[in-house]
This record gives structure tokens, sequence and C-alpha cells, in this order.
């Protein structure tokens, strides 16, 4: 399903000098039909209330759907962007990690839609995102 050859170490180099990478975002595991990836509740990723900041969550959500949605495609023909994202913010967390799971629910020709399930450490779930994404032709 994703691109032959690629790595966990791969992507992690590609996001260290973006906002995954200055919020603490490591994916950690490419299976047959998912990527998963964890980001640390800390001082970048909560809100003032001492909780994780739901925009920090739909970072970790659109980072991984937006890098699975990526390696699925040729990268010589093709791009991927989102076009919508949606989040439901179901568990507080306050220290820590939260890890995220991304699974398509479609891969088209033009669009793709992939589910994020975000959890605790306790493995209880925190949130749950659906982004959609173009995908581009590449236009030489």
């Amino acid at each position: 399903m994703f691109t032959p050859g690629i790595t966990v170490d791969d992507i992690n180099k590609m996001g260290q000098n973006s906002m995954g990478g200055y919020l603490g975002i490591e994916v950690t595991e490419i299976g047959d039909d998912f990527i998963k990836g964890k980001m640390p509740v800390d001082h970048r990723t909560r809100q003032p209330y001492g909780m994780l900041h739901g925009g920090a969550s739909v970072v970790l959500a659109e980072s991984l759907g937006s890098i699975a949605a990526t390696f699925t495609v040729d990268q010589t023909k093709q791009y991927c962007v989102g076009l919508d994202i949606n989040a439901n913010h179901i568990r507080a967390v306050k220290e820590g990690y939260v890890y995220g799971t991304t699974r398509p629910y479609h891969i088209g020709k033009t669009t793709q839609v992939w589910e994020i399930k975000i959890t605790n450490e306790e493995g209880k779930l925190v949130c749950i995102s659906r982004i959609t994404m173009a995908v581009i032709d590449i236009k030489k």
C-alpha cells in the first residue's frame, strides 16, 4: 500500500524542520494499512489550563493522515494536500504522550479519506479525527 522501502527514520527526518518536528511528533510504526505516531503532552502542546490543546491533537491527526496519503501516490507524478479535517475531542490529557493511528477509508484517484484515532498512554480514546486529502497531479 505504501511506497516500498519507506522507513520510520525516513519519515521522521522529513519532519524535523516542520511544525510536527517542533511539537515533537514522531512516526513510530508503518504497517500494511496504517501508520502510527506519538506526540508529547508538554509545554509545546498544552493549552493554558494545562491540558492537551485540541489544535495540537489536530496537528498530530493531520500529520499522520498527510504522511500516509503522500506515501500511497507516486511522488514523481502526484502530491497530496488536506481539503478538510474534523476532530472530536473525547478525553483530556495533562502529561505523557498521546498516540495516533491512521487508516484509510477511501483511496481514490483524486481524493483520499483517512481516519485518525488518538489515544492516551492507557489506550483510552482522546480524539477521533477524519481528514480528506486531495490528490494533485504535478504539472510539468
